[in-house]
């Protein structure tokens, strides 16, 4: 029987357009929240890191958060929360400054309690995701969705930066938490029945068995490791990167900038062309390409010299390989995981993805930030790219690399052991 096309499943189509709404929003709290911080209450460079830290820490409860979602039968109503959550947090930035009372704690919650709604999310996500499309069509449907993920981060800046620009960084995150009221409206209309629900016991014993389950699942445990390396030396470079291209390469403020919307259309063309390479070179070649190149163009930044424009260009192409990397990398990746983990395990095993590789990230920005002030920011680049294009090795003694469809590897659901 032949697969409808997914443009005609209005379940997905409406969770697709809620996503493409909120990524646009989340672009100019990404811009709002740091400038809210600096601009308008004096923040130090530590007060800005320690926000930035803020964002990332709920994560490192996803197991936790994980274990939990897979006790609750309706999933759809978790992700309704989440954003609804997140929207009452950004709403509370631009009546505090209307009220004349924003302060920095302020900004400090609602960095936490966007990004606790953001994990909440996410362990959700899995399990609801599944009951929207057939095994067939989970690259197809990851693709749209990260192609509409890649397209924020080329048009989103941009407007961010004009509405803060016209309006206030307060008041444009307005615009954020509107973002998100709609992919909740998205959502709550979508039929869906409840999820199946595991045996109950201790939260403890669940998260453990999450961890179990990933690290005894051929392949679960060799994608963990290989993307959370990714992501360590990733974030190394991230720390450093705009440093180092200010800094060292002298390159003006606008010029960077243009440089890297530039690039980022590279993300949206390894989104819209992953499905068709997935399927002429087999889905498993695909994460591998994508393992490398996403990593490694941070070595041709890092060796880039000349007039600024020869810079600019360097850079601009060395983000839309990596872009294009990263796509293949995650549109393939997670269309395996979500593949082969059993509907009963896959809130846990976001979890303990979410603990294990979002933590990394952290730590390696602030690594980063240490081999940088020690070893020189150029060298600190070159290992960032060397460590992370060698973190494909972890994938060789899976089968990850010999894969070729997903539906080939249906008998492997739930080999991990709880």
């Amino acid at each position: 029987m032949t697969t409808s096309p997914l443009w005609r499943n209005r379940r997905f189509t409406a969770f697709w357009a809620g996503e493409t709404v909120s990524h646009f929003g989340d672009r100019i709290s990404e811009l709002a929240l740091p400038l809210i911080a600096v601009t308008m209450l004096a923040a130090t460079p530590a007060e800005v890191g320690l926000l930035t830290a803020a964002i990332w820490a709920p994560n490192l409860l996803s197991a936790v958060a994980g274990a939990w979602v897979d006790r609750q039968a309706h999933r759809k109503r978790l992700l309704v929360v989440a954003d609804l959550l997140r929207a009452a947090a950004l709403l509370s930035l631009p009546i505090a400054y209307w009220c004349g009372v924003l302060g920095l704690p302020q900004v400090f919650a609602v960095a936490l309690l966007a990004g606790a709604g953001q994990v909440l999310f996410s362990c959700a996500y899995s399990s609801f995701f599944v009951t929207l499309v057939d095994r067939d069509q989970y690259v197809d449907a990851n693709s749209k969705l990260s192609t509409s993920r890649s397209a924020s981060f080329v048009a989103g800046p941009a407007a961010g930066g004009f509405l803060i620009q016209a309006l206030t960084a307060p008041v444009a995150i307005l615009v954020d938490a509107v973002s998100f009221l709609v992919s909740a409206l998205f959502i709550a209309r979508i039929p869906a029945t409840p999820a199946p629900v595991g045996e109950r016991s201790s939260l403890t014993a669940d998260i453990g068995a999450g961890l179990r389950y990933v690290r005894g699942h051929p392949y679960l445990r060799a994608a963990l490791a290989c993307v959370t390396t990714v992501n360590f030396f990733g974030f190394i470079a991230q720390a450093l990167i705009i440093l180092y291209a200010s800094r060292e390469l002298g390159l003006p403020a606008g010029l960077l900038g243009l440089a890297f919307g530039v690039g980022a259309i590279g993300a949206v063309a390894g989104a819209v062309i992953a499905p068709g390479l997935s399927a002429r070179f087999g889905v498993g070649r695909m994460i591998v390409i994508g393992a490398v190149l996403f990593p490694a163009p941070t070595a041709a930044i890092a060796l880039a010299g000349g007039p600024d424009w020869l810079i600019a260009t360097i850079i601009a192409l060395a983000e839309a390989v990596s872009g294009a990397g990263v796509m293949l990398f995650d549109i393939n990746l997670n269309s395996v995981q979500t593949a082969v983990i059993a509907d009963h395990m896959r809130s846990r095993v976001s979890g303990v993805f979410g603990t294990v590789n979002y933590g990394a990230r952290p730590l390696g920005a602030m690594i980063g930030g240490l081999l940088g002030g020690s070893l020189g920011l150029r060298p600190t680049l070159l290992i960032a790219a060397a460590g992370g294009t060698l973190a494909w090795l972890w994938l060789l003694g899976s089968p990850i690399p010999r894969l070729r469809t997903l539906p080939s590897i249906s008998e492997h659901v739930g080999t991990g052991h709880a």
